[in-house]
């Protein structure tokens, strides 16, 4: 595992200083504030959860503004370059009943009586955000400080109103051509409806990883992490699209995961039968096939080991499972297998570009919840969204998404349990400069 890591940190060095002779990324570079930008998102959120089996409900909606100011790359052999992103945001209505991610808590009183954060009434409005400095030489681009990540292995969630925030370095090298380098280190992790930049305790996250392409119609990546005191995760993919008659594509993709637990914890799906020695495996296949406005997509999910997929334990928010079966679920259940069917339309052809619906079905089945080996779960999914063309307000956009969510009696406490969800998203983006 350290030699793996120590490897692709040697190739991300050695690989900038060979290539700082040629043609590069930072030969272009016109200067810090030559190449500056800013932008600002205003977002409408809403979301909510139509519980049942009396569960409670819950129910969100508030405004934010997501901004981000970036400095160009000073010239030279070595450019540098800083920048801050941040979010500040406002509650729309009442939002007593919030628990999804959304809103963040006062201090307050527990169950139990005990006086403890994130117990009491959601805030009013509220402001977070950090700073960032970096660095380039060549095509190898180092950042550290306040990010938003969008790796396999550690992903920020952006489903919600606000994005999770992650500190620590990051380093991408493109200086091979076709094959992307990547290495980090993070000591904080702040959840979307967290206040505290380091509200998940994280103690340190290692990440490492590469993405080649073959060839224009196959690539391939690897990712791991190491969260220390939780988890080494692995990823990989392979992707593959080859032409069809008729302007037709087909594409086939593998992908999948392999974690070991470093430590007895609590699991997220609570599907395992011995907490001493964690270990899952999940994987998906999927074909795609496109032709002009039709995107017809099929995808089988399976889980090995003795626990369930759990992500509830990494470093970040629930967002690192970058697989097919996943929308409200994520169809990680322990033994689960699970299969789907999506259908997306463009409707361009009737004079409306910009607009798009996508449809799912997924059958999730053989999930081991200790006492039965044969729980289920099923979700219907239905998403519209239309995106501005042109004009004024182009690129901004309004999106609606349905889920509707059951599953055995004997799995509605261990996950989600039986749910209709609404998430409603208008954004608006703005470019300062």
């Amino acid at each position: 595992m350290l030699n793996a890591k120590k490897l692709t940190l040697a190739v991300l060095v050695q690989a900038a200083l060979i290539s700082t002779a040629y043609a590069s990324e930072q030969s272009e570079a016109k200067g810090f504030v030559e190449d500056a930008e800013g932008t600002v998102l205003f977002r409408t959120g809403y979301l909510s959860r139509d519980k049942k089996n009396g569960v409670d409900d819950t129910s969100s909606a508030a405004q934010t503004a997501m901004f981000k100011l970036d400095s160009g790359f000073t010239q030279g052999i070595v450019g540098f370059g800083a920048g801050i992103i941040g979010d500040a945001s406002v509650k729309l209505g009442e939002n007593k009943n919030a628990g999804n991610g959304m809103i963040p808590r006062e201090r307050g009183f527990n169950a139990n009586g005990e006086y403890v954060k994130g117990a009491g009434d959601t805030y009013d409005h509220w402001a977070r955000g950090g700073a960032y400095v970096k660095a380039r030489i060549s095509n190898t681009t180092a950042v550290y400080g306040t990010q938003i990540l969008d790796i396999p292995v550690l992903a920020s969630n952006t489903a919600r109103l606000v994005p999770e925030y992650f500190e620590g370095l990051l380093v991408t090298s493109n200086e091979i051509d076709n094959l992307s380098l990547t290495a980090g280190k993070f000591t904080k992790n702040q959840y979307s409806d967290q206040i505290e930049t380091d509200g998940r305790n994280l103690d340190r996250a290692v990440v490492w990883g590469a993405k080649y392409k073959f060839s224009d119609a196959l690539n391939a990546s690897y990712y791991g992490v190491d969260v220390k005191d939780r988890l080494d995760r692995h990823y990989v993919n392979a992707n593959y699209t080859y032409a069809l008659s008729e302007d037709s594509s087909l594409t086939h993709d593998f992908s999948g995961y392999h974690t070991e637990w470093d430590r007895e914890g609590n699991t997220y799906s609570e599907t395992t039968d011995n907490l001493s020695d964690r270990q899952n495996s999940i994987w998906a296949v999927s074909t795609t096939y496109n032709k002009d406005v039709h995107n017809v997509m099929l995808a089988y999910q399976q889980n090995t080991g003795n626990t369930g997929y759990d992500y509830g334990e990494n470093a970040d928010g629930a967002q690192s499972i970058y697989l097919p079966n996943s929308y409200l679920s994520d169809f990680i259940g322990n033994d689960e297998k699970s299969v789907q069917l999506q259908y997306s339309y463009n409707f361009k052809n009737h004079g409306l570009a910009g607009l798009n619906w996508t449809t799912a079905y997924v059958y999730g089945w053989d999930i081991n919840v200790g006492t039965d080996r044969d729980a289920q779960e099923r979700e219907f999914f239905n998403q519209v969204k239309y995106t501005v063309q042109s004009g004024f307000a182009k690129d901004a956009s309004l999106r609606l998404r349905h889920s509707y969510y059951r599953a055995s009696d004997n799995y509605q406490s261990n996950y989600i349990g039986d749910t209709n969800e609404w998430r409603i998203w208008l954004d608006i983006p703005v470019k300062l400069f």
